[in-house]
């Protein structure tokens, strides 16, 4: 997934969780940017830290400045998290996730699941694949990523639709994206949101399959490099 011309900066602050204001390269102006990132973002908005924007000249956008990336203490991060679906649905096309998609079959996006829900992907091939992706940033330290980086009612109630897929005889599977140069190993933040780590581990125990894909991340795009397989964690 290749990243249009970014613009270098320094944060001065993200604030009212969507919001940042940034000071450009080279110049004494101020921008304000849209954060597309709903979590904490731990780790990833220190002060003065090294950022990187897009720009989107659409009249009809209410800022054109868009936070892409930060550089963290342990390497580059890309906090826009929606971008983490882009990175999957490419790694799945390259066949770069072969238990889950062959690049014969059909991919099919944004798919209802459960009430008022949708689920990111399904393969309708053989009993059905229905595929939910998460965007970690969370470092620990040490290469240990986490997710989810503050208590998330939402991804717990995807957990409860993916089990329900299940419960109909379909596959259900959870993408955790690596989106931190940093992180070589996923686990679910417990101390964080314990709610979330119990009910990922009962829903593994029904068959829920959990992979962890690991991307190159500069300036020009984020490339998917390899995938493993979470089999199990204790908490």
């Amino acid at each position: 997934m290749k990243f249009p011309t970014l613009t270098k900066g320094a944060l001065q602050s993200r604030y009212k969780r969507f919001l940042a204001d940034v000071e450009l390269e080279g110049e004494k102006t101020v921008v304000q940017a849209h954060c597309p990132n709903t979590g904490a973002m731990t780790g990833c908005q220190s002060p003065n830290a090294p950022v990187w924007l897009s720009h989107h000249a659409n009249p009809r956008r209410k800022l054109p400045w868009t936070w892409e990336l930060v550089q963290t203490g342990a390497g580059l991060a890309c906090i826009h998290s929606a971008l983490a679906n882009r990175v999957v649905e490419e790694a799945l096309l390259n066949g770069l996730l072969p238990d889950l998609f062959s690049p014969s079959e059909v991919l099919c996006r944004e798919v209802p699941l459960g009430q008022d829900s949708r689920v990111d992907f399904f393969v309708p091939s053989g009993e059905g694949v229905y595929i939910e992706v998460k965007s970690v940033t969370l470092h620990r330290g040490q290469g240990e990523g986490a997710f989810p980086d503050t208590v998330s009612r939402r991804a717990t109630k995807h957990l409860h639709e993916l089990h329900a897929a299940l419960r109909r005889g379909h596959r259900s599977a959870l993408v955790f994206c690596v989106m931190h140069e940093g992180i070589c190993r996923v686990l679910p933040a417990a101390d964080i949101d314990p709610v979330y780590a119990e009910q990922l581990l009962d829903v593994m125990a029904c068959g829920l399959e959990v992979y962890v894909l690991f991307n190159d991340i500069t300036t020009d795009g984020i490339y998917p490099r390899a995938m493993t397989k979470l089999d199990s964690f204790s908490i």
